[in-house]
C-alpha cells in the first residue's frame, strides 16, 4: 500500500463509489448525478440555479444538461426567484421529493455499512485526513510558488 500515491487511492476509491452509486441508481431508473442533484436542492425552499453548480462542484454546462433532463422527467420545476428578478429557483416536484428520499436512502445505506466496518478512531482519522487534504488545497499550500517541499524521493 505504501507505494500507492494518495491521489491514486482517492481517485480509485471515488471511481468505485461512483460506479456503485450508478449501478444502484439504475435500479431506480436514474443516475448518480441526478441523485446527487436531488440531494443538493433544498426540499422546502428550492435552491437558486446559480448556487447549485458551486454547491455540487460542477460546471454550469454539465449541471444545465442534468437539470434539463430532470425537468423533462418531472423531477424539478423552475420558478422565478422572488429575491432576484433575474434568478431562477429550482424546486423539487412531488415526484422529485419521492426520488430524493430514494437517493438519501442509498447514501445513508452506504454510510451505515462503512461505519459498521470501521471503528470510531478509524472513521475520525479518515475525516481528519480528508479535512487536511482539503485545507492544503484551499489554502494553496501544494502548488504555490511559496510552498517549500521537503524532498522525500529516494
Amino acid at each position: 500500500m505504501k507505494d500507492i500515491t494518495i491521489d491514486y487511492a482517492l481517485r480509485a476509491t471515488w471511481q468505485s463509489v461512483a460506479k456503485m452509486y450508478n449501478e444502484e441508481a439504475k435500479n431506480f431508473g436514474t443516475t448518480m448525478a441526478v441523485g446527487f442533484t436531488l440531494l443538493s436542492i433544498d426540499p422546502k425552499t428550492g435552491t437558486p440555479s446559480t448556487a447549485l453548480g458551486p454547491k455540487m462542484g460542477m460546471e454550469a454546462t454539465s449541471l444545465s444538461r442534468i437539470l434539463k433532463s430532470m425537468e423533462e422527467k418531472g423531477l424539478i420545476i423552475r420558478k422565478p426567484n422572488p429575491d432576484d428578478g433575474r434568478g431562477v429557483l429550482i424546486h423539487l416536484t412531488p415526484f422529485g421529493l419521492e426520488k430524493r428520499v430514494d437517493s438519501k436512502d442509498v447514501v445513508l445505506r452506504f454510510n451505515d455499512v462503512v461505519k459498521q466496518n470501521l471503528n470510531e478512531g478509524q472513521l475520525n482519522n479518515f475525516f481528519e485526513v480528508m479535512e487536511t487534504i482539503n485545507h492544503l488545497i484551499t489554502e494553496k499550500k501544494i502548488y504555490s510558488r511559496n510552498t517549500k517541499l521537503n524532498n522525500h524521493h529516494q
